[in-house]
Formats: structure tokens, C-alpha cells, sequence
């Protein structure tokens, strides 16, 4: 709720509060409220809990509308080439735990990609777990859930966007790699890794290096690695 108040405060219409909370985070949220001019209502958990339909609500419920977001990924690239800006994107292959979609989607926030790719089958898509585990990124983060994905990836590459691939064995590192360019950076599910036609849809493949006893990260944590890396290159 403190990242909708902080990038579209006009969208949160009301927030019901627990009362009884006067600690130092509640009162710091309500007061954000108020600035952004939202109505505040008095509440207790036994209606906050009806509210949301469940007893984790930490205290707030709220009532907000849509956030108007692009309706295609063509839509964004398009917004993208138009204000000049370099595409970085994350394109998670076969995903399909919530917990590690949330947490792809709020890596993917901080590290200022523009968009999470993902097919439509065999990958998990927005809902309640999704939304909790992202803490807002759900709702900031565009997340395009594509028919075929090896399909779409050709048509990146056709405006320019070098897709990227992550395997254990790639013979180049990721930090070999040069990120600074319009770029796709695709990642498979922790043990399976990339099917094998997304695999040959991708331009180069690049490996994490990996210093102790286990083999792989989880996505969410590699998808860190590989966005934050090029984060890096470009500032």
C-alpha cells in the first residue's frame, strides 16, 4: 500500500485502519495518507479482517481503483523507443510458483526493468500470493503473458532487443556479457532452466558463476543477479 500511495496516490480511494495501532509505522503511513488526500476511516480487525477476507492485514484494508497500464507489449516497446529509452527486460520461462513470480516481479522494480514476460502456459500469473509477495511491485511492474514465447522472443530481436539466456553451461559468464544494449534477459525455472526451443530462440547464453556447493539459485535470486548486473553496466 506504501508504493501505490508513492506512485499513484490519486488511485487509493480510502483506507481503513485498525485504531488500536499508534506505533511509529502506522502513524507515518496515515500521515502519508492524509498528504496524498485520501479518506481515512476508523476500523477494527473484525471488520478489516471481513474486508479483505482473511486475518493478514496487518492493520489496512483499502479501496482503490485501476491503474491504467499499457495493453500490449508492443504498446510499451513502442512508448519505450519513442522516449528514447534503452528496453531492459525479464522473461521468466516455465515460473510457475507464485511466491517466485512476486518476488521476480519486485526484483524487476528495483532494478528498473520496463517489463516481465512470461508464456501463458506453464507460468503463474497475477493473483493474491503474487501481489503480498511482490510488496506492490504486482501492480507497478508491467507483467505480459505471451502465447508463445520463442515466437515473441523473435519478434525482440526483430526491433533490436539482444535476448539473453541464463545455463549452467554457457561458457561466458554474465559479467562477460555486454548489458548496456536493448536487452531480454531469460530465465527458466530453478532445476529445469530453459526449455529447449526458448533456449535456441536466445542469442547468446550466459552463466552465473557459482563458488560454492550448490548448483543453481532460485529464479527470483538470479533474475537479481542478471538485472542488477546490468543495472550496473549502464549507470
Amino acid at each position: 500500500m506504501s508504493v501505490r500511495l508513492k506512485t499513484a496516490p490519486q488511485s487509493v480511494l480510502e483506507v481503513f485502519f485498525d485504531a488500536s495501532r499508534r506505533d511509529a509505522r502506522m502513524r507515518q503511513f496515515l500521515d502519508r495518507a492524509r498528504e496524498a488526500g485520501v479518506r481515512l476511516i476508523e476500523s477494527d480487525g473484525l471488520r478489516l479482517a471481513k474486508l479483505c477476507g482473511s486475518h493478514g492485514h496487518q492493520g489496512v484494508v483499502a479501496r482503490v481503483g485501476a491503474i491504467e497500464q499499457h495493453h500490449s507489449l508492443d504498446a510499451l516497446l513502442e512508448q519505450l523507443e519513442a522516449d528514447a529509452r534503452v528496453p531492459l527486460l525479464l522473461v521468466l520461462d516455465g515460473v510457475t510458483d507464485p511466491h517466485n513470480l512476486g518476488a521476480c516481479l519486485r526484483v524487476a522494480d528495483g532494478a528498473g526493468a520496463h517489463a516481465v514476460i512470461a508464456p501463458k502456459d506453464h507460468a503463474a500469473g497475477i493473483n493474491a500470493t503474487v501481489a503480498k509477495v511482490a510488496s506492490g511491485a504486482a501492480e507497478t511492474m508491467p507483467y505480459f503473458m505471451v502465447t508463445n514465447l520463442a515466437r515473441t522472443l523473435g519478434e525482440l530481436k526483430e526491433r533490436g532487443i539482444w535476448c539473453i539466456g541464463t545455463s549452467d553451461d554457457a561458457p561466458q559468464s554474465i559479467y562477460e556479457a555486454d548489458l548496456k544494449v536493448p536487452l531480454a534477459l531469460v530465465l527458466g525455472a530453478e532445476g529445469a532452466g530453459l526449455r529447449q526451443l526458448t533456449r535456441k530462440s536466445c542469442d547468446a547464453l550466459v552463466s552465473i558463476p557459482m563458488a560454492g556447493a550448490v548448483e543453481s539459485l532460485n529464479v527470483s535470486v538470479a533474475s537479481g543477479v542478471c538485472l542488477y548486473e546490468a543495472l550496473r553496466q549502464r549507470r
